[in-house]
């Protein structure tokens, strides 16, 4: 008769779910010196913000495997901000202060490698986004109301330390459609991708 650590030894791997919720602290990189974005709210490029902060989170159901891959479903959300503080260039020119935020929602379509204990993915989702991008005290313009199509995609890893715990890091790019021209300056804010990197935890 084997002893029961034995046994244990010779079960396999878990399986891959059923389901699993991610939450992550994100870096995201937005543009810091395109002309087209900031004529596309009648800002200097110089008073664009750049980098920032974000959450991203997500749930997935993962529904069937095949040979070493799963397929899951769910869906992904991230809001991003950044913020340029008033910045004296010159003697003469100041920056303004400007807050630039990012929403995306999307359905997410997932490919999974590994086992239970931890697993490896790629990811993609379309969904809409709203750009906003202000200088401070101003009321938003048409251009930070409007929906633009987006189509996210990555991929990331979780480790599981514990039975339903893990750390998790997921790298996501956001293709942005372009925006509607600006009703004075005539420009949109351009067809762009921004990279956001995050980390945190999965829950399953």
């Amino acid at each position: 008769m084997c002893s029961p650590s034995i046994a244990d030894a010779q079960d396999p791997p878990p399986r891959i779910g059923p389901f699993v919720f991610d939450l992550h602290a994100t870096v995201p990189q937005f543009p810091s010196d395109d002309l087209q974005l900031a004529n596309s709210r009648q800002l200097d490029p110089g008073e664009l913000p750049g980098g920032g902060l974000g959450l991203h989170g997500g749930a997935h159901l993962y529904i069937f495997s095949w040979k070493a891959l799963t397929v899951g479903v769910g869906v992904d959300a991230t809001v991003a901000r950044a913020r340029h503080g008033a910045t004296r260039i010159s003697d003469t020119l100041v920056a303004r202060p400007v807050t630039e935020t990012f929403y995306h929602a999307a359905p997410q379509l997932s490919f999974n490698f590994g086992d239970g204990d931890g697993w490896s993915y790629l990811s993609a989702g379309l969904g809409p986004s709203l750009w906003k991008l202000t200088l401070d005290g101003q009321l938003p313009i048409d251009a930070d109301f409007e929906r633009l199509r987006t189509l996210n995609y990555g991929g990331g890893a979780r480790w599981f330390i514990k039975p339903h715990v893990a750390f998790s890091l997921d790298v996501r790019l956001y293709a942005i459609d372009p925006g509607s021209p600006h009703p004075i300056t005539g420009a949109g804010s351009p067809r762009i991708t921004l990279l956001m990197i995050g980390a945190g935890v999965s829950l399953k």
